[in-house]
């Protein structure tokens, strides 16, 4: 019943529009969904049409400097998914010439996809039966079902799985995956519109009463907290950077001269450790401003920022630190935060530093 009903409330009430609906084209599906891991729709549409603009079909992408890749992708988060989409580029043009994989089973080996991701793309562009299985997907059904399994936990991704599955339309896998999450982010949204709902009076969770409280989560982990004191390094209108190399967050992006710490340190104690890592003298620079009150939470960290701008009174070599003109500064991907300072009192928008 809910499986017929879905499929006739897609005809009929889904105005839901977005660029890839509807899309067949594997690459551009590809795209959509890596860009919408962990990202609202709202936030990825520009970034979709950026891709396809400046990334016509896979050849492009895979040919483009990593660089111009990452930029055109700063501000998304989870860079990790950036580098996959590289790499997974590259393999399609050059091993596969270009041919997108055509199975589930082969699209899931490729990097950076997961069973949620290939299920997209296998029903969406091939019309395969497998059922996709997202936060509304998990929302919808568990409320559809009453079900209280954790789904976050190993029993609850199974138990869900194969809900999704079973209630799957096979012969029209593509629509109906489309239709369901349609359906969780318009209708049976966290708080739900159950009076405009077609299944409210077979919906388990509304007969009972218990739509607020489903889907159930576990307890979140606590966050790791770290405290990130960023030094702007000038002299004249060049700006020293560096790129983050190590498996870590925002891997391949580039910064200003970092000190991590294990707890807020004041600009005093920042200063005395610039001056004896960094060989450098009170002397031989004068400081323009420094800040501290940003934050940003990421899935598993919170982290800390501090800023120090100073400007240098003679040139400087720095380890791995490369001096970059400030008119060229706005060609490398930063991470937001730091971009955010970086565009209010620099160079990213063509302003000079004060």
């Amino acid at each position: 019943m809910f499986r017929t009903g879905l499929l006739q409330w897609n005809r009929t009430h889904n105005k839901r529009n977005m660029p890839w609906k509807g899309e067949r084209d594997p690459y551009k599906i590809w795209l959509s969904e890596i860009i919408l891991q962990q990202t609202r729709v709202e936030q990825g549409l520009g970034y979709y049409e950026r891709f396809i603009q400046t990334f016509s079909n896979v050849h492009a992408l895979a040919a483009a400097p990593e660089q111009q890749v990452f930029k055109l992708w700063e501000g998304l988060g989870y860079y990790s998914r950036c580098k996959n989409l590289i790499a997974t580029a590259k393999y399609i043009s050059e091993t596969l010439n270009g041919v997108f994989p055509a199975t589930y089973e082969t699209i899931l080996a490729l990097k950076g996809i997961g069973p949620y991701t290939a299920a997209a793309i296998a029903s969406f562009g091939y019309n395969l039966p497998y059922a996709v299985l997202d936060g509304n997907v998990f929302r919808v059904l568990s409320r559809i079902y009453a079900n209280e399994t954790p789904i976050d936990s190993t029993e609850g991704k199974k138990t869900f799985s194969l809900l999704a599955q079973q209630t799957l339309a096979q012969e029209e896998a593509g629509a109906y995956n489309q239709a369901i999450m349609d359906f969780g982010a318009t209708i049976c949204k966290p708080v739900p519109r159950c009076a405009h709902c077609f299944f409210a009076t077979q919906c388990q969770a509304f007969l009972q009463n218990k739509q607020a409280g489903l889907p159930v989560k576990g307890k979140a982990a606590a966050l790791k907290e770290r405290w990130f004191h960023y030094v702007v390094l000038q002299f004249e209108d060049t700006i020293a950077i560096q790129q983050r190399t190590a498996r870590d967050i925002w891997q391949n992006l580039f910064e200003v001269l970092l000190i991590e710490a294990l707890k807020k340190e004041d600009k005093q104690t920042i200063l005395r450790q610039l001056e004896k890592s960094y060989n450098l003298m009170p002397n031989e620079y004068d400081i323009i401003s420094a800040a501290a009150n940003a934050t940003q939470k990421l899935s598993h960290q919170k982290i800390y920022f501090s800023f120090i701008h100073i400007r240098l009174r003679h040139p400087k070599e720095i380890n791995n630190m490369l001096w970059v003109s400030q008119k060229v500064l706005d060609q490398y991907p930063f991470p937001k935060t730091l971009l955010l300072f970086l565009q209010k009192n620099g160079s990213v928008t063509g302003k000079k530093f004060d």
